[in-house]
């Protein structure tokens, strides 16, 4: 599943982009990975189903700050916008239901809910899609939307055998109304981990672009080691990306370049991988707090100094390091990450090479760890 995210495919097309010196198309790539934009949507009844399955996807409980209501305090017509507390460029967006009126025009509510700007929109039910629903979804794949998913909310009194009958119900209704290949996603909105979200965020890293593919992953909690082992392909996609413009590409004076991987932008990555794979101090805790554990538990976890505190010093120790003992990467790796007419690379972008790399692959240890107690995974 890590290959869906296409990291390497991202790489290769970062690099071809250093190659044909378009060094402003690898920076913008670079900053969306950082900033992690991605806009989601979640249209259907504002049932408590719709506001923890809102909530799962940020990583937060019904208590936390951010969190969103149930019941809603939105009124019936408005759209609610719960930003991410941990990623303020993480937006999820909660739309009405569409109206179950005739005449009806998906047009009209499509334009009243802006359903045209969001990277991907959820169509969420509990029992079957209602028409009007399937009228907007045919809409947007007529307009070459193809980022939109039913998905069947289980309740907590489903059986396993009621929830097939409801997806195969919900299956010959997509059928009928001329739905071609139609697929609908199973989802326990307050255990993600389960049924078909995997599957779901399958479909989704295939449907978006590349950079935003990545902005989704980073943004995502923790829900499996699988998840965790992406979002370190994606860090590392990142790190080859920042230090080929530093290392390979320092003497074209192009801004934001030549300093692109100092010890500064280093901290920045490193930071934003903390956050991501949920390794900060309140992530655990409300991890913790979540799966009814101690966080004492969960924080003694973390091996890893920059698990627990991203700081430059510490950075600029593990860079110091690295300089030291650069015998353990390879010409053969080198060459790989740069441009051929970059293949001279300097010391000091081989040494945060690998002082990048090392710190993301002890920090996705510690979230597997992590993960590994919380769900218990490898049980």
């Amino acid at each position: 599943m890590a290959d869906v995210f296409k990291s390497l495919n991202l790489l290769e097309t970062l690099k071809e982009s250093i190659e044909k010196n378009k060094l402003s198309d690898v920076k913008d790539a670079v900053e969306d990975l950082l900033i992690s934009r991605i806009n989601l949507a979640v249209v259907g009844d504002r049932v408590d189903e719709k506001a923890t399955f809102i909530n799962s996807l940020h990583g937060l409980g019904p208590g936390d700050e951010g969190a969103a209501l149930s019941p809603s305090p939105a009124a019936p017509e408005e759209v609610a916008d719960y930003a991410n507390p941990k990623h303020p460029d993480f937006h999820l967006w909660d739309l009405p239901p569409v109206p179950n009126t005739s005449p009806f025009t998906p047009e009209g509510y499509m334009d009243k809910v802006k359903f045209l700007r969001y990277n991907a929109v959820f169509m969420t039910f509990t029992q079957t899609p209602q028409a009007n629903s399937v009228e907007v979804f045919l809409e947007a794949r007529s307009l070459q939307r193809e980022t939109v998913y039913f998905i069947l909310f289980a309740l907590a009194k489903d059986t396993e055998k009621s929830l097939e009958e409801k997806r195969k119900a919900s299956l010959e209704v997509l059928k009928s109304q001329g739905v071609k290949q139609p697929k609908v996603y199973l989802v326990r909105p307050s255990t993600l981990e389960k049924f078909d979200f995997c599957s779901l965020l399958e479909d989704m890293g295939r449907d978006l672009p590349e950079v935003r593919a990545h902005a989704l992953l980073l943004a995502l909690p923790t829900l499996s080691s699988t998840l965790v082992t992406q979002k370190k392909e994606a860090f590392k996609a990142l790190v080859w990306a920042a230090a080929s413009l530093s290392g390979g590409m320092s003497a074209i004076p192009v801004p934001f370049v030549a300093s692109m991987v100092d010890s500064s932008i280093a901290v920045r990555i490193l930071s934003k991988a903390q956050i991501s794979l949920c390794l900060d101090d309140k992530s655990v805790e409300r991890l913790a707090r979540q799966r009814g554990m101690e966080p004492r538990k969960l924080q003694e976890l973390r091996t890893c100094a920059l698990s627990i505190e991203v700081t430059k010093g510490e950075f600029k120790k593990r860079l110091a390091a690295a300089e030291k003992d650069l015998t353990t990467v390879s010409t053969k790796l080198v060459e790989m990450a740069m441009p051929r007419h970059a293949r001279s690379v300097s010391r000091s972008f081989t040494a945060m090479l690998q002082a990048l790399n090392g710190a993301v692959d002890e920090m996705g240890d510690d979230a597997e760890k992590i993960v590994a107690a919380a769900f218990g995974e490898g049980k």
